[in-house]
């Protein structure tokens, strides 16, 4: 019998995250092995951005080095992971059912949003991978409204992994890096109320969250770091509960909360 699947917003952080994973790559492990075993990985990264949903269905998927002036060993980095056309087909036709606009992508492979924590969680990368895009453009609405579209595929073992940042302002860390590293007030600040709206389950208030959360522009410049959560939120269910299982800050300024959203 298939066993419903938990949604998931994990963080990412930076490229090294890959090398020092630290508390918040342990937290991820640790959420890996306490969740039944899924017939596939729904991955939605902050990295892959396009104008329609887009649905990767390439069978191996290519490890993709998006990134520039990190250490040679993380470039020597490979996750070879797998992808399963019949899965992505139900994805697609998922996303349709709700009335969204979606594309399928022959070649897309994992960027470092989506290997960094899949190679931690699934380090025998063992379970089928389907990439999933985010619309940047589209605002949080959007993203979960495209959550919502995932959502029945958790009872047929599809386990949804939105990948992104509660924080993310790289032109701060270089500012907080050069001046001694001094985390600025809005890091946890911003974070906190994002955890408290979610305990809540306020979603006119997540939704209205650059009006509504402190320090939300600074916070998140261009949000496309932060949608990933509320695909996470609407592919959990319009009942589901949230749980931030990681609290933690790296670098200076990049929060690392993950949280469940179990269906209820």
């Amino acid at each position: 019998m298939t066993q419903t699947q938990t949604a998931l917003f994990v963080p990412h952080g930076a490229p090294t995250f890959a090398l020092r994973p630290g508390a918040a790559g342990a937290a991820l492990v640790r959420q890996a092995q306490s969740l039944p075993a899924p017939r596939a990985i729904i991955i939605v990264s902050a990295h892959w951005d396009t104008a329609v949903p887009t649905v990767g269905f390439a069978d191996r998927l290519e490890t993709i080095h998006d990134f520039w002036g990190f250490p040679d060993e993380l470039y020597a980095i490979r996750y070879p992971a797998t992808g399963c056309r019949e899965a992505a087909e139900e994805v697609v036709a998922a996303i349709r059912t709700a009335g969204l606009p979606v594309e399928k992508d022959a070649e897309r492979g994992l960027d470092h949003g989506a290997w960094v924590p899949l190679r931690l969680m699934f380090p025998e990368a063992d379970v089928p991978v389907i990439p999933l895009s985010i619309q940047s453009r589209g605002g949080p609405q959007q993203a979960y409204a495209l959550g919502q579209a995932l959502a029945p595929l958790a009872a047929k073992g599809f386990l949804a992994i939105a990948s992104g940042n509660v924080t993310h302002n790289l032109r701060d860390y270089q500012t907080v890096a050069r001046s001694g590293g001094q985390t600025p007030a809005y890091v946890r600040e911003f974070s906190d109320w994002m955890a408290n709206r979610l305990a809540a389950r306020d979603i006119p208030a997540l939704l209205d969250y650059r009006r509504q959360a402190p320090g939300a522009v600074q916070a998140h410049p261009s949000d496309e770091h932060l949608l990933p959560l509320y695909v996470a939120l609407g592919a959990g269910g319009d009942n589901s509960q949230a749980q931030r299982f990681h609290a933690g800050i790296d670098d200076y300024v990049i929060a690392m909360d993950a949280y469940s959203f179990l269906p209820q």
